[in-house]
């Protein structure tokens, strides 16, 4: 799942291409841009890179991947620590000893260990435990221990509980390709995008960079084009989007080939931002497709499928499915293209 960002509520975006004398790296730099051999961002939109010297970082870690764990994931863990820290204490209250415990006989239990499990859930819960109860100085020790620790560890995982609940959610789905495919008379570079979140959102943008090699008077380097799409925006986005940039003569990509593309290891960089209508908030969203993420002579099948009268309904399932075209259907420039001047592919 694509890497979610949120900012503050109804913020408002600066849309604007930036200006010229901006440099148009996205913030790696002209050093780090050239130093890179890899992506720079992974499908998931995390960023394909490290930082050393901060330490581990684990309770931040942990927090992190608590707030991104599938919810069957979250319970699963939860469970599993909550069963694993009783285990541990029981374990510990049948070492003691069966007189460890007094009480036990009005259970209905007869083993041990499952004694002392119930004995420790009631404690570390905090619900009680009748008329069971600790005896001798370790063994109250260790009950005491565990009131202390049951709650503390409770309060954290209703914490983190209430975190994932009053989190702005946006999960959107990439197709798994971006595609080169006829659009209105020439070539276009395409992909779908779809929110697999029951919640709507609303005033969705998106913005596509590319970064590839460029050969500018002898010399290789990565550059970086900001692409100009169809539309840059939907108001509604209840179905899907295709996200297209027209390749016509001004596009970084007139002329384009399979060929010249993978030898310039282009990257195109995506970026996507809507406002989560349940806690109007605007998140955002990223992923990336390299060269090789994308085909050539082919176009997107329809999504649509067939829904009750006078609802239009759209299948997930299709978002990534395509239709051959003829053999060099979009590997040949189109003619309203025109072969770019200052960039000459090695």
């Amino acid at each position: 799942m694509p890497e979610l960002f949120v900012t503050a509520p109804n913020e408002q975006l600066d849309d604007d291409p930036p200006p010229t004398t901006q440099p148009a790296d996205l913030g790696f730099g002209s050093v780090v841009a050239n130093a890179v051999r890899g992506r720079f961002l992974n499908r998931d939109g995390k960023p394909n890179s490290k930082k050393y010297g901060l330490g581990a970082q684990r309770l931040a870690r942990f927090y992190l991947a608590a707030l991104a764990a599938t919810w069957t994931m979250f319970f699963t863990s939860m469970m599993a620590v909550l069963l694993l820290l009783n285990g541990i204490f029981a374990l510990a209250f049948v070492s003691l000893g069966n007189g460890a415990l007094r009480g036990t006989d009005v259970m209905g239990l007869t083993d041990p260990f499952l004694q002392a499990f119930t004995y420790s859930i009631g404690i570390f819960t905090t619900t009680g435990t009748g008329t069971i109860h600790a005896f001798g100085t370790t063994a109250n020790w260790l009950a005491n221990l565990e009131s202390f620790l049951g709650p503390v560890t409770l309060v954290i995982a209703f914490g983190l509980l209430i975190a994932r609940l009053t989190r702005p959610r946006m999960n959107i789905a990439f197709s798994e390709s971006a595609i080169i495919a006829p659009y209105e008379g020439g070539r276009g570079l395409m992909f779908r995008i779809v929110n697999t979140q029951p919640g709507e959102l609303s005033d969705v943008q998106a913005r596509v960079s590319m970064a590839r090699f460029e050969n500018i008077d002898g010399v290789r380097a990565r550059n970086f084009h900001q692409l100009a799409l169809e539309r840059n925006s939907v108001e509604f986005f209840s179905l899907h989007w295709t996200v297209v940039h027209p390749i016509t003569a001004d596009s970084p990509l007139a002329g384009v080939t399979p060929e010249s593309l993978a030898d310039s290891q282009a990257e195109f960089l995506i970026f996507v931002n809507a406002l989560e209508e349940t806690f109007s908030t605007r998140v955002s969203t990223r992923s990336s497709y390299v060269w090789d993420e994308v085909r050539w002579d082919v176009k997107f099948a329809s999504i649509f499928a067939n829904g009750p009268d006078g609802v239009i309904a759209i299948d997930v399932e299709r978002l990534s499915r395509t239709e051959r075209l003829d053999e060099g259907a979009t590997r040949k420039p189109a003619a309203l293209e025109s072969e770019p001047v200052s960039k000459v592919y090695n």
